[in-house]
């Protein structure tokens, strides 16, 4: 009898222990100071291919500005007193992420044919919830390779989508699309004439593979249109020959482009080595019954 009470009484004691330990890890981690999430949000426009957000998240810990990673954000079409929700992304280890609008017609407009989008953190025991908002016209950039006087020039022309007016007085960037680094032409700042155009001289010998040149015209973070890309491609290059190996099968290829020679060899040490563990294994079996 004295036994069985003094065992309810280590179990009551323990249950009290365990009820105040996790009673005060929970006040603890509500006392727990938490960072604040600035969030970073960016529109772009790619003609006849994609409207993305750009998407960043930081937080300023002891003094150092760190990426924000894993964190899941809720992207917002804003109209009038509606808040439409878009969908959801989710931080990678850089603290960026990117969402692709599939069908820009589910995005409205206000009154004023302004949309405007926001993205919303709802927080968790770390980062304190956040949001961030931005607003932008559609602007479209029509673009297009002419020949005169057997000088290749690109031409464009920037339009409000909504007014279908011209865009006059703005800065557009030529620019020929790199793997690392895109190589500027023309002047560094290209202004629309009163048409909404400019024209740009695109020199002779910029080298393609087979000759073909990937040329973007850019409207660059304008606040009021974003970002919008017109890609034009155009056989005017200097013909190269792609002498790239990275889809064949080399050291320095992807996982699926493995040689032949470490597939097979690594396989028959391991095999080979599976075999002889075998064997033993086997004799020893043989001799311990003998």
């Amino acid at each position: 009898m004295r036994d069985q009470l003094k065992f309810r009484f280590i179990c009551l004691l323990l249950l009290l222990v365990f009820t105040c330990g996790t009673g005060f890890q929970e006040l603890y981690a509500q006392g727990a100071k938490k960072n604040s999430v600035r969030l970073k949000l960016n529109y772009f426009k790619v003609m006849d291919e994609e409207v993305y957000f750009d998407i960043r998240a930081t937080s300023r810990i002891e003094k150092s500005n760190v990426n924000v990673s894993n964190i899941e954000l809720t992207i917002y079409n804003e109209v009038d007193d509606e808040k439409i929700e878009l969908g959801t992304a989710t931080t990678n280890m850089n603290g960026e992420c990117k969402f692709v609008v599939n069908d820009f017609n589910t995005i409205k407009s206000d009154s004023l044919n302004t949309y405007n989008i926001s993205v919303a953190f709802k927080g968790n025991d770390q980062f304190k919830k956040a949001k961030k908002s931005i607003s932008y016209k559609n602007a479209n950039i029509e673009a297009k390779i002419i020949t005169k006087d057997s000088v290749n020039y690109i031409m464009a022309r920037l339009k409000d989508a909504h007014k279908d007016s011209l865009i006059a007085n703005t800065s557009l960037t030529v620019q020929v699309k790199r793997l690392f680094q895109p190589l500027f032409i023309g002047e560094e700042f290209n202004v629309t004439d009163e048409s909404g155009e400019i024209l740009v001289a695109v020199e002779d010998g910029i080298p393609g593979v087979d000759g073909k040149l990937t040329i973007e015209v850019v409207l660059s973070d304008s606040e009021i249109y974003g970002t919008v890309i017109a890609p034009v491609i155009a056989p005017i290059g200097k013909v190269i020959v792609d002498e790239s190996t990275f889809d064949q099968r080399k050291m320095w290829s992807s996982r699926d482009k493995t040689p032949i020679f470490l597939l097979i060899f690594p396989n028959i040490i391991i095999f080979g080595m599976l075999f002889i563990i075998v064997y033993l294994s086997f004799n020893l079996i043989k001799i311990s019954k003998s």
